[in-house]
């Protein structure tokens, strides 16, 4: 179950970033659709926990679900969202790859756990696949735009390190708790968040999302990303780590990346190539060792 839940949220999560995309596009105000959409998805997952009685209301007003909110929601897809009105939704996703190396610096620097030079090699390599990809773009000053929305993908993914790790503190404080209930109390925390957000930064057309495009944007999001998506990601991280589920992000770009190419006419340079290559290729060798033990483990079982 584990290995198939893995490739099931890599095949969400590689097609999530064109549903954003399509739905940005199509003029929905980017923080308020993607309030609307955790919060949806967590109400009806929250919902239906209490009247299966998996949970109960106080867990949603425990500040351990406002945190994880912040990290794994808010902040991760604020910036994403916010993002790709001017990133394709490939680059966004080969950004978004760069969140394992940014877990081992946080356990290395903040955790004070003993890192290899493997890793170190592969925090490297991966540093250097982004700056392939900026520098061009950076030379263009009619694209300056574009970089600045590459650097929020990846302060979002510091965000969303912050929150990996966290969640699994969090599930180990809660062992009672159902991962599904700790996903969908954080989505309610997080998509109120950028609700609150969308008040105070953008108009709001509710028509806009009404559009074909738009709804059905939003309902792809809601009920594969958000629902089943996030859920099977706490379910991993409660099952195994959280650099585990985070490797995701190996996989996901790739699809993300052919997504966008054949079904959304989004372009590939050879320069945006090396750099897609050289991002995954750190990210991997970054993480290789925290992945061999529970590699092992798994052929032993």
């Amino acid at each position: 179950m584990i290995i198939f839940n893995y490739l099931l949220i890599c095949l969400i999560f590689g097609t999530t970033f064109l549903a954003i995309k399509v739905g940005v596009d199509a003029s929905a105000p980017p923080f308020f659709s993607a309030g609307l959409r955790f919060f949806i998805a967590g109400m009806l997952l929250f919902c239906w926990l209490l009247w299966r009685k998996k949970t109960t209301l106080a867990l949603l007003f425990r500040k351990e679900m406002l945190l994880t909110g912040i990290g794994l929601t808010f902040g991760t897809f604020a910036t994403l969202y916010w993002a790709e009105q001017y990133v394709s939704s490939g680059i966004a996703a080969v950004l978004s790859a760069t969140g394992p190396i940014m877990i081992l610096v946080l356990q290395t620097f903040v955790l004070r756990l003993k890192t290899t030079r493997l890793s170190v090699f592969g925090c490297i390599l991966g540093f250097a696949g982004i700056i392939i990809l900026l520098l061009p773009q950076l030379a263009v000053s009619a694209n300056i735009i574009w970089v600045i929305g590459s650097v929020a993908i990846l302060v979002g993914e510091l965000f969303y390190c912050m929150g990996a790790l966290y969640s699994k503190k969090v599930i180990q404080q809660f062992p009672e708790a159902s991962p599904i209930a700790l996903n969908a109390a954080q989505m309610i925390c997080g998509g109120l968040l950028l609700l609150i957000l969308s008040f105070f930064t953008e108009p709001v057309n509710v028509q806009s999302l009404f559009s074909p495009k738009a709804a059905g944007s939003l309902l792809y999001l809601i009920v594969i990303g958000s629902m089943v998506g996030h859920s099977l990601f706490y379910w991993l991280v409660a099952k195994t780590n959280p650099v585990f589920p985070a490797t995701w992000l190996y996989i996901s770009p790739l699809i993300a990346l052919a997504v966008g190419v054949v079904f959304y006419g989004e372009s590939i340079t050879w320069v945006t190539a090396v750099g897609v290559v050289t991002v995954i290729a750190g990210t991997i060798c970054a993480n290789l060792d925290s992945l061999k033990p529970l590699l092992q483990r798994r052929k032993t079982a």
